[in-house]
C-alpha cells in the first residue's frame, strides 16, 4: 500500500502533525474526530501511551481519511506493529537506518528524528520522506534556515518540541514545512471540544504565518 498520496495531500492541505502521546483508546476516535473537524489529517499516538496500538487501530477504522500512525517508533519490529494496526505513519525521535528501512518496505510514511545536517543527509539517502527536526527546543528557527540552506527545497522538515501559537511564525519564516504539536495541542485528560479549539487555533495560526511570509 503506497501512503504517499494521501501524505502529500495532507501535507498540502494542512501540515500539522497531532502528537497525542497520553490518549487511551477510549478517547482516541473523539480526540481523533475532533483533530478532523478542526481541518487536520496527520495523527501519531506515541508508542509510549496507553495500548497505542489499540488507539491507532481504532482511529484508523473510524477515521479513514485521516493519515495515523505511531510516534517513538524505535525498531523495525514496532514498525511492524503499527503496520499491523492499520497505522500507515511512522514517526522516531532518532535516525535509525533499520526502522526507515522496514517503513519504507512496508509502504509506510516514515519521518525520522535529526538534529544536524548528517543525521538529514543520512536519514534522506535511507530513505525518508520528511525530517522531523527534535528537539525544537534545541533545534532553533536559525538552525532550520541553516539546514534549508543546504538541503533540498522539496525536503520536508518538521520543527517538532516546544513549538507554539508565539514562535510557529519565526519557524515558518525560516523554511519550516510543517510542524509536530504535542503537548501545546494535547494533554491527557482534555476533551475534545479542547482539542478542536486548540487545533484551530494552531491552524489558523499556520496560514497566517504563510500569509505573512508572502
Amino acid at each position: 500500500m503506497n501512503t504517499m498520496p494521501q501524505f502529500d495531500a495532507a501535507m498540502a492541505a494542512a501540515p500539522l502533525v497531532a502528537i497525542l502521546r497520553g490518549v487511551s483508546p477510549f478517547e482516541a476516535v473523539p480526540i481523533g474526530q475532533a483533530l478532523v473537524d478542526a481541518g487536520w489529517s496527520l495523527i501519531e499516538v506515541p508508542l509510549n501511551s496507553p495500548h497505542p496500538l489499540q488507539s491507532i487501530e481504532a482511529m484508523t477504522a473510524a477515521l479513514p481519511q485521516a493519515l495515523v500512525g505511531a510516534g517513538t517508533v524505535l525498531t523495525p519490529k514496532a514498525v511492524r506493529e503499527v503496520h499491523a494496526a492499520g497505522g500507515r505513519l511512522i514517526v522516531s525521535p532518532n535516525f535509525n537506518a533499520d526502522v526507515v528501512h522496514e517503513a519504507v518496505r512496508l509502504g509506510l510514511v516514515c519521518l525520522p528524528g535529526v538534529m544536524t545536517a548528517t543525521e538529514a543527509f543520512a536519514a534522506l539517502a535511507a530513505g525518508a520522506m520528511g525530517l522531523k527536526l527534535f528537539p525544537g527546543e534545541m533545534v532553533t528557527p536559525a538552525v532550520v534556515k541553516a539546514l534549508r540552506a543546504v538541503l533540498s527545497a522539496e525536503t520536508l522538515l518538521l520543527p517538532v518540541g516546544g513549538v507554539t501559537l508565539a514562535n510557529l511564525a519565526a519557524y515558518r519564516a525560516a523554511g519550516a514545512s510543517g510542524f509536530g504539536i504535542g503537548s501545546a495541542l494535547y494533554k491527557p485528560g482534555m476533551d475534545a471540544a479542547a482539542v478542536a479549539a486548540s487545533a484551530r487555533d494552531f491552524l489558523a495560526a499556520f496560514e497566517a504565518a504563510g500569509q505573512a511570509a508572502l
